[in-house]
């Protein structure tokens, strides 16, 4: 035995053929990953070119293409960490700032809101101008039925009096599709202001109670954040209108804490049941309310059962975190 109270030195033995096979073939397998990985991020990086190119032309398919090119990079950024996780590997995760994300979605929402003002231009120069057209040429042809002989007069009379109501309804729908379009004055009236100005537009449109508890103090927020904000709350109340049959909504905007604010409408309509929607292949309106939430860095949840009404909430926060 030793002598007492000096340690024993154990000598490291040598691998194996077996482990050293082992080492082989790990080695093997971490070059693979290597260039794996890096032709992945060039893959996806010719992706996010190509979407570029597209990104001042907003339709449908470079909408999809965002979102295809942000789940590219959220499925690389998951592989890259994997990956990293082999200590001595000499694979690390691409570090991608957020700026870059934020400026994607900066040049998202400028084109969703410059094809708005597109088509707000379009829909006032052409449908709602012939409809307003179409109804004076109606109100002359109504004096023109007053000289005609009398056994047509009220037949003429009474189509022209259909046709003019109908022209009338189809001119109110457009300019409602109008209003909901054209950009609104957030520079002026600030986000509350802006807020309360619709929501008392809405209720006199449809005659729904709209009730409204808005935080006038500075938001803090960027002008795309409360655009986006703005424009929850206009496709949360047209969704109340079209599907809910509700008669009164809620709308509640303010502070949860220093750093963070929320959004929240609520119906006492029929309500939905929220695993079957989510079961439908496309929900257009509260899709297009959570895509905006994503892009501003929010998170948009929505609770609902059939005849419990229907709560949406909107959360974000004053200052978006920054990637080390």
């Amino acid at each position: 035995m030793p002598p007492r109270g000096r340690p024993i030195l154990l000598r490291p033995r040598p691998p194996s053929a077996e482990g050293q096979e082992l080492d082989v073939l790990f080695d093997a397998i971490v070059d693979g990953l290597r260039r794996d990985i890096r032709r992945l991020r060039q893959q996806v990086d010719k992706f996010g070119r190509a979407y570029q190119k597209r990104a001042s032309s907003p339709d449908e398919t470079t909408q999809r293409a965002f979102r295809r090119l942000r789940q590219l990079q959220l499925v690389a950024g998951h592989i890259e960490s994997s990956a990293a996780y082999l200590l001595g590997s000499g694979l690390a995760p691409e570090r991608r700032g957020k700026n870059e994300r934020l400026e994607v979605a900066r040049r998202v929402l400028e084109s969703l809101e410059a094809e708005r003002e597109r088509l707000y231009r379009d829909v006032h120069d052409g449908p709602a101008q012939v409809l307003a057209n179409g109804i004076f040429e109606i109100e002359y042809l109504e004096r023109v039925a007053d000289r005609a002989p009398t056994d047509v007069r009220q037949t003429l009379r009474a189509e022209l009096a259909t046709l003019k109501a109908q022209f009338r309804s189809s001119l109110d729908a457009v300019r409602a599709m109008i209003y909901d379009l054209r950009p609104p004055v957030l520079s002026e009236l600030g986000l509350a202001g802006a807020l309360r100005n619709y929501a008392g537009e809405y209720e006199a449109r449809y005659g729904l109670k709209v009730v409204c508890d808005l935080d006038v103090s500075e938001t803090g927020l960027q002008a795309e954040q409360e655009l986006a904000v703005y424009r929850v709350m206009q496709e949360a109340l047209q969704n109340t209108h079209k599907h809910a049959h509700a008669t009164i909504v809620r709308i509640d905007w303010g502070r949860v804490d220093a750093s963070t604010w929320e959004l929240r409408c609520v119906d006492d309509g029929i309500g939905f049941d929220i695993v079957r929607a989510a079961r439908q292949p496309r929900s257009v309106g509260l899709l297009s309310m959570r895509e905006r939430a994503e892009l501003i860095g929010g998170s948009l949840q929505v609770q609902a059962a059939p005849g419990a009404g229907t709560t949406l909430t909107l959360r974000l926060g004053t200052q978006r975190e920054e990637t080390p």
